[in-house]
């Protein structure tokens, strides 16, 4: 399905998204350092484990009410929500106020993202669905690896200016999406309590609605075997970063006469960084119409076994080169994963409860998440090859995980 050929609405979001999300990653990477300097370090890390709860909540709160409401209203109002906390932020100088505004603006991210995933599978056909993805998570991306870089630059001498900048683009996406992007909702608004949401029933019509979605065995298991993949996915940013560190010696890139380039374990991780970071931007879209013939149930085993396999693998090695293939082989795993969680649920869902099942499927990216840091408290206790074996085994529950529930459905 080429760019062309998208539905409007979907130009404009891409379009709006990539913007953004340029303008997040300029300042986000940089708000530990920015509470902590104020706040001081323990009371910077205990608030910054609270907006991913938050963003679980705002997300359940957003599906439900883009399944009532529709998703272009619900779109705006978080959109909205941004701007005022953008425009907050930018105009105080308390710490306090400005997380505050921070913990605000996630609030509005996580209220816009399942109304925007529910719109793509409303938009694109079936067979389509893991392209479109791959092309919003190409975009998305983009700004995950320029961002950090301008930021950098931006964010410590020109903060107020920066976060001008992030309100004034998210004001002008909601009045694009105002003006532009029209309704989606595949079923007639009209029809019994659409629309009619009343402040003290929506919790209550919210719990049994998402008392549904967790009572289908299916998609509880489906959440599950997530879970489980993302803990050896995030690997990447946690023990692995430890082991480059700690055990990877300082070692030449290469040599030419008497030239040599060497690299110590801090360069030669963050050379293993930019480079998942580099496939991920580049191989997303070239990767998804390369495996579009093949099953989910397919890709999602791969996935398992390239990034399990990949990362159990850095255990045996110390070499640089090594190291970078190893970086390829499970950077491959996770970002052939990346486009079909979405697919998949868009598939599976219904229709008129879609927003709220995409919303209910990010558990497994918060829990995943939470998680994941065992594998940093078991390096006290456990060799490299044993930490690097419990994080092949995660791979393998989730793979076994996902063929039970292809085998259920």
């Amino acid at each position: 399905m080429s760019l062309r050929s998208w539905d409007g609405n979907l130009k404009i979001r891409l379009t709006g998204e990539t913007l953004f999300n340029l303008f997040y990653w300029m300042y986000f990477p940089f708000l530990t350092i920015y509470f902590a300097e104020g706040l001081g370090n323990q009371t910077a890390g205990i608030l910054m484990s609270i907006p991913p709860l938050i963003g679980v909540a705002g997300g359940m709160i957003g599906g439900y009410l883009a399944d009532e409401l529709g998703r272009r209203p619900v779109m705006i109002a978080g959109v909205l929500l941004q701007t005022v906390m953008f425009a907050f932020f930018a105009g105080s100088s308390s710490y306090v106020m400005n997380y505050l505004a921070f913990i605000g603006a996630g609030l509005g991210k996580a209220l816009y993202r399942p109304a925007s995933d529910a719109m793509v599978a409303d938009l694109v056909p079936k067979q389509e669905r893991r392209q479109v993805f791959a092309t919003f998570i190409t975009a998305n991306n983009i700004g995950a690896v320029v961002g950090p870089a301008i930021g950098a630059v931006f964010f410590f001498r020109y903060r107020s200016e920066l976060l001008w900048g992030c309100a004034s683009i998210m004001l002008f996406y909601s009045i694009l999406i105002y003006l532009k992007v029209r309704e989606s909702m595949p079923y007639a608004k009209t029809s019994p309590g659409r629309g009619r949401l009343k402040i003290s029933t929506i919790f209550i019509s919210q719990w049994r609605g998402y008392g549904v979605i967790f009572r289908d065995r299916n998609f509880v298991l489906y959440i599950v075997a997530g879970v489980f993949s993302i803990i050896t996915i995030m690997q990447l940013d946690l023990y692995l970063a430890i082991y480059v560190r700690n055990h990877v010696p300082s070692q030449p890139l290469w040599s030419w006469h008497d030239r040599t380039l060497m690299l110590g374990s801090t360069e030669i991780l963050g050379w293993v960084l930019g480079l998942n970071g580099l496939l991920f931007v580049l191989g997303v879209l070239p990767v998804t119409k390369w495996l579009k013939g093949w099953k989910d149930r397919d890709v999602f085993v791969l996935s398992c076994i390239l990034a399990g396999g990949g990362m159990f693998a850095v255990g045996l090695t110390t070499n640089i080169w090594f190291l970078f293939l190893l970086t390829i082989i499970f950077t491959f795993g996770e970002l052939v994963r990346s486009p079909i969680t979405s697919n998949f649920v868009s598939n599976y869902a219904p229709a008129d409860i879609r927003a709220q099942y995409m919303a209910a499927s990010d558990l497994q990216f918060t829990i995943g998440r939470f998680i994941a840091p065992v594998t940093v408290f078991l390096s006290a206790w456990l060799l490299p090859l044993g930490v690097f074996s419990v994080i092949l085994i995660c791979a393998l529950i989730s793979m076994v995980l996902y063929i039970k529930l292809y085998r259920n459905i």
